[in-house]
């Protein structure tokens, strides 16, 4: 594990293999381990680095509110540490958030960007709230609220067969400090629509979406990507495609580097 310094605030993250940047961005209540079973496979043929986001993993807290575009300084920050110029970015749920704030800020460091189930669009009135709701419950009762959030973020259908792997996020997601989780909430309901990169991007993007997705609703996220050249692929499960739909996922993660 290496660290770095950004804005007074210990940055965690890691590098393996060589080729062009990879960089791995997790979610909300994940860290850099959620791509553990990827990495052995893409630092084969790429440089790839995964990043543990402010609040996260083994990463500090900066202050009361995580801005995507804070996120985004501080993935810039550690590219540049590592004299990177150009990168593919994927990003998973709030990953994808982030890695679009860097497309805004950095378009020129942008080799490629992949979201994977996540959106190009604000927040609703009726989200907004939600993750108001949500930072009321994770301080009133934050181990409660953590293994709720998991469970949730996986298809009905796969909770029992995926019931051990779930019991491993939720380990992951505990360690997550109660500072990092509400300033990652206030974050991510204040970010900007950013939809309009999808239609102007001068590299390729990939949207990747589960069509059981409890948390983004498929069809909603499909009006984003109309009248774009973003591809899409759909898999079958729900918010969490690099457990539910791994092997799908690595071929589809590993076609698109190979592409761009």
């Amino acid at each position: 594990m290496k660290t770095t310094i950004f804005k007074n605030t210990k940055i965690s993250y890691n590098e393996q293999g060589k080729g062009t940047a990879v960089v791995l961005l997790h979610g909300f209540l994940e860290n850099q381990s959620m791509w553990d079973a990827f990495v052995p496979e893409f630092s084969k043929k790429y440089r790839v680095i995964t990043i543990d986001l402010l609040g996260h993993g083994q990463t500090e807290c900066l202050g009361y509110i995580h801005s995507m575009e804070d996120q985004a300084d501080m993935v810039h920050h550690v590219l540049h540490e590592l004299k990177i110029r150009k990168a593919i970015l994927v990003g998973h749920s709030m990953g994808g958030y982030v890695a679009l704030a860097f497309a805004e800020l950095y378009p020129d460091n942008m080799k490629g960007l992949v979201l994977l189930n996540s959106t190009s669009r604000a927040d609703s009135d009726e989200r907004k709230l939600n993750r108001d709701r949500a930072i009321v419950a994770v301080k009133q009762n934050y181990a409660t609220f953590v293994r709720m959030s998991i469970a949730n973020l996986f298809s009905e259908d796969n909770r029992e067969r995926l019931d051990e792997q779930i019991e491993k996020v939720k380990i992951e997601a505990l360690k997550t400090p109660l500072q990092g989780i509400v300033a990652s909430l206030e974050g991510m309901k204040i970010r900007n629509d950013r939809e309009v990169i999808l239609h102007f991007a001068t590299y390729p993007i990939q949207l990747l979406l589960g069509k059981k997705d409890g948390v983004l609703i498929y069809e909603d996220n499909l009006e984003q990507i109309e009248g774009t050249k973003v591809k899409l692929t759909s898999f079958a499960d729900g918010h969490m495609s690099h457990i539910e739909n791994k092997k799908q996922l690595m071929k589809v993660l590993l076609e698109f580097f190979k592409s761009v």
